[in-house]
C-alpha cells in the first residue's frame, strides 16, 4: 500500500496507516500529506467510496478456503497445499515471480499437482449446462470439491467463456461454424499456464478453438510458437486416465479441439500477419492497464476499426472506470459492455496494491 500523497513534495514520514475518513480507499502516512493530496482526491473520493460499498460482492466466493485467500499471503496459501514453487503455480507469488526472467515458462512441465478428485485433469462426466453463471455451478458441474483451489488457475479460461457469454457468442455450434477465432491480448503469467485452456474444449463442446496470444512479454524463442492441447492437464496419480489420453502438445493442430499460437509485440503491429490467416470472432484483453500504458491507444483505435467485440479486464474497478475513460476519449462512444463484475474472478487477493480497494485478477470485466 502506498501514501496517497507520496510524491507530493515531502518524503513520506512512516507507513500509510491514515485512511480517507469517507471512502477509505486511499491510505496517507501523515496528515500533511492527506491535505495536500485533497485538491486531486476529492475528484474521486466519492466514486471510490462507492466502489467500497461493493467490497462484500467481491469478497463473496463459495470456497471453503475464502477467507484465507482474501487474508492471509499468497506464499502462505500456496505452501499449505504443497503447489508453491511448483509447476504451473510458481507465478502465483511474487518471489516466483523471477522463475519469468530466467525462462523457466515452458508448457512442457504444466501439471495440476493435484489428485484426479480436486482438478479438472478428464472431460467432464455430465453433459454441459445450458449456461454456467458462477464458481459454485462450474465446480460442481465439474464434480471438483470446494476445497480444491484450481479456481487460481482456471480463471483464465473461465474468464475467456464469461467474455464470450457476454457479448452474445453462446451457441457457438449454431453459428454455421464450428471454429472460433480468439486473440488474446498481453499474456504474462498465462505464459506458464497454459494447459489451462485445455478446459475450453470442455466449455465449447464441439467447437474448434484457435487462441492466438499476443504481447510484449511473449519470450523471443517462443515467438510463432504453436500449441496444441489435445488432452486437459494431467492430474499427480500415476494410473489416471489423464495420462493416456493423448500427448499435450501436437503439432498437427488441425486435428485438436484447442490451439495456442504466440505472437511478440503490440496487437496494433502484429495483426495485419495474423488478420491473414485468423479474423478473430473476439478480442479479449485480460487485466489489460489500458490507463496505465499509452501502447493501448493504437490498439484500441485498431479494435474500433475492425468491429469486433472486444472485452477487456482489470483487477479493481477503479481501474476499469479510468480505462472506460480513455476508450470513450479514443472512440468517442460509451462502452457497449458496461464495468461489471466477474463471476468467474481469481479468488486469491492480489497484494500490495496502490489503493485499499479489493483487487483480484480479472476482478472485473467491460467491452466496447
Amino acid at each position: 500500500m502506498e501514501c496517497g500523497g507520496q510524491g507530493s513534495g515531502t518524503r513520506c514520514i512512516g507507513p500509510p496507516t491514515r485512511r480517507c475518513g469517507r471512502c477509505g480507499a486511499v491510505a496517507y502516512c501523515s496528515v500533511s500529506h492527506q491535505i495536500s493530496h485533497w485538491s486531486y482526491h476529492k475528484e474521486e473520493c466519492e466514486r471510490l467510496e462507492e466502489q467500497m460499498s461493493r467490497v462484500d460482492s467481491l469478497n463473496d466466493f463459495p470456497f471453503t478456503f475464502t477467507e484465507e485467500a482474501i487474508q492471509g499471503s499468497r506464499c502462505s496459501f500456496l505452501s499449505k497445499r504443497g503447489i508453491h514453487h511448483t509447476g504451473m503455480w510458481i507465478f502465483e507469488c511474487n518471489c516466483g515471480a523471477s522463475a519469468w526472467s530466467m525462462g523457466v515458462a515452458r508448457f512442457k512441465s504444466e501439471s495440476w499437482n493435484f489428485p484426479s478428485s480436486s482438478c479438472p485433469c478428464r472431460g467432464p462426466s455430465s453433459p454441459f449446462p445450458t449456461q454456467l453463471c458462477n464458481w459454485k455451478e462450474y465446480y460442481d458441474w465439474r464434480r471438483i470439491p470446494l476445497d480444491s483451489p484450481v479456481a487460481l488457475l482456471l480463471h483464465w479460461p473461465l474468464t475467456v467463456y464469461h467474455a464470450m457469454q457476454a457479448v452474445g457468442l453462446r451457441n457457438l455450434t449454431s453459428q454455421n461454424s464450428n471454429e472460433v477465432c480468439i486473440h488474446y491480448l498481453g499474456p504474462q503469467k498465462e505464459l506458464g499456464q497454459l494447459g489451462v485452456f485445455a478446459e475450453l474444449q470442455a466449455l465449447f463442446p464441439g467447437v474448434r478453438i484457435l487462441v492466438e496470444l499476443v504481447g510484449p512479454d511473449v519470450p523471443l524463442y517462443r515467438d510463432g510458437e504453436k500449441i496444441s492441447l489435445c488432452s486437459f492437464a494431467p492430474c499427480v496419480e500415476e494410473n489416471c486416465c489423464c495420462k493416456y489420453s493423448g500427448e499435450m502438445l501436437k503439432n498437427n493442430e488441425e486435428s485438436e479441439p484447442v490451439s495456442l499460437r504466440l505472437h511478440r509485440g503490440f496487437y496494433h503491429d502484429r495483426y495485419k500477419d495474423l488478420a491473414k490467416d485468423s479474423r478473430p470472432h473476439i478480442v479479449i484483453a485480460p487485466n489489460a492497464g489500458i490507463a496505465a500504458y499509452p501502447s493501448w491507444l493504437p490498439t484500441i483505435e485498431l479494435i474500433t476499426e475492425m468491429n469486433v467485440p472486444a472485452v477487456f479486464s482489470d483487477y479493481c474497478e477503479e481501474a476499469c472506470h479510468l480505462a472506460a475513460c480513455c476508450v470513450k476519449t479514443v472512440t468517442g462512444k460509451p462502452l457497449s459492455l458496461p464495468i461489471q463484475i466477474n463471476p468467474f474472478r481469481q479468488p486469491l487477493a492480489v497484494e500490495g496494491g496502490p489503493l485499499l480497494l479489493p483487487c483480484y485478477s480479472n476482478c472485473f470485466i467491460f467491452g466496447m
